[in-house]
């Protein structure tokens, strides 16, 4: 199967898709409540009850609710004051939205390479790319663990740059307990459909500044002022996120731990069967670092190897796609910056050989057997 081609699935011919998301009862109530309440727009009751039970969770002062994780990192550039002529340092192995959002308020992104142990910025690299014209450093961290947030944050501090954590992945991982999202200035969090905690599409900024809760809130409501609903105080979006999505978020949010805490446990189970098969690489924990295993990615010796079992659990109900195809190789980013192949040799070659298996709450210990025995088949063909 081509890189980046990603498997059709439904319930029918799939027996193990890639994740699930976790629900109850307990989100369509709430929905219910919101629609017959009449309050469905944005900005309402339930988006204020929402921000403020993230900001508590995450031990921020502030949190501010968006209709996607895209929006968020939109908004956070055009808040800190980035754009023509900026230069803002993040990863080509990321979702295009990291770097896309760059390209919003027309700065330019620099792609800075990976390191291998959590997938993120490799921070000894960092400096080399800092210019006159460095405002930001953005580094994600990579399926739901953190990268090596507390070096590269040094760095920032020493360079007096501004660092907006890309936590899209990682809500609710930690370092040395600290958690992923709380080391920056300001933190972009995604709800879209395949996170730990999902209201189908949304996000969340969390921040301790309150320059940038007040900024950020202007941005997504097309700069309209508070005080005078008539006055728009500036350039802005509509970036709101509805009440009846916040709502979804707020049931799903009380059970972010009780979620972590049951993908820590399959992917280890996992981990113990994977590991014994010789041809794989399962994927590690550094010291300290406690992952929520946002994605569950495997790495192979080759693209080619790759492919193939990507294929051979495809034809056996079994769904993987590749996380994450790099940027820079793009159409859009190959004719902007004249890449071409070779610049970032870490993240090109771990992209052709890693491979994001099912990973979700509920999955169940017979599928991980099932998952277990292809992937052993597989290995014994080749």
């Amino acid at each position: 199967m081509p890189l980046g081609q990603v498997q059709k699935t439904n319930k029918m011919t799939h027996k193990i898709p890639l994740f699930v998301i976790y629900h109850d009862n307990k989100e369509i109530e709430a929905v219910e409540r919101v629609i017959k309440s009449g309050m469905w727009s944005g900005e309402g009751d339930e988006v204020k009850k929402l921000e403020k039970e993230f900001a508590d969770y995450m031990g921020t002062k502030y949190a501010v609710a968006f209709n996607s994780g895209t929006s968020t990192l939109h908004s956070l550039l055009l808040a800190y004051g980035i754009g023509i002529g900026d230069e803002v340092i993040t990863t080509p192995f990321t979702f295009i939205a990291t770097a896309n959002s760059v390209l919003f308020v027309r700065a330019k992104p620099v792609f800075v390479d990976i390191e291998e142990e959590t997938y993120g910025i490799d921070h000894n690299k960092i400096n080399k790319a800092i210019t006159e014209k460095t405002k930001a450093i953005m580094p994600i961290h990579y399926g739901g663990m953190g990268c090596n947030i507390k070096e590269i944050s040094e760095i920032a501090e020493d360079n007096n740059l501004i660092l907006i954590e890309d936590a899209a992945e990682a809500l609710g991982a930690s370092i040395n307990g600290k958690k992923v999202g709380t080391f920056g200035d300001s933190a972009s969090f995604s709800l879209c459909a395949n996170k730990n905690i999902t209201s189908g599409e949304g996000g969340l900024i969390t921040t301790d500044s309150e320059e940038v809760y007040e900024k950020v809130k202007l941005i997504r409501s097309h700069g309209r002022s508070e005080t005078n609903i008539y006055d728009y105080v500036l350039l802005g979006y509509n970036f709101r996120m509805s009440n009846i999505t916040a709502a979804i978020t707020r049931v799903q949010l009380k059970k972010v731990e009780k979620v972590n805490e049951m993908r820590r446990e399959n992917a280890y189970y996992l981990t113990k069967k994977l590991s014994k098969i010789e041809g794989i690489e399962t994927p590690k924990e550094p010291q300290g670092f406690s992952s929520i295993f946002q994605l569950y990615t495997i790495r192979l010796r080759n693209e080619n190897v790759r492919n193939k079992l990507m294929k051979y659990l495809f034809e056996n109900s079994i769904q993987t796609k590749v996380y994450f195809p790099p940027v820079h190789l793009t159409t859009l980013y190959r004719n902007l910056f004249e890449y071409k192949g070779g610049e970032f040799p870490v993240a090109e070659d771990l992209s052709n050989r890693v491979l994001s298996l099912p990973m979700y709450p509920a999955l169940k210990k017979e599928e991980m057997d099932y998952i277990t025995k292809k992937i052993e088949e597989f290995f014994k063909c080749q």
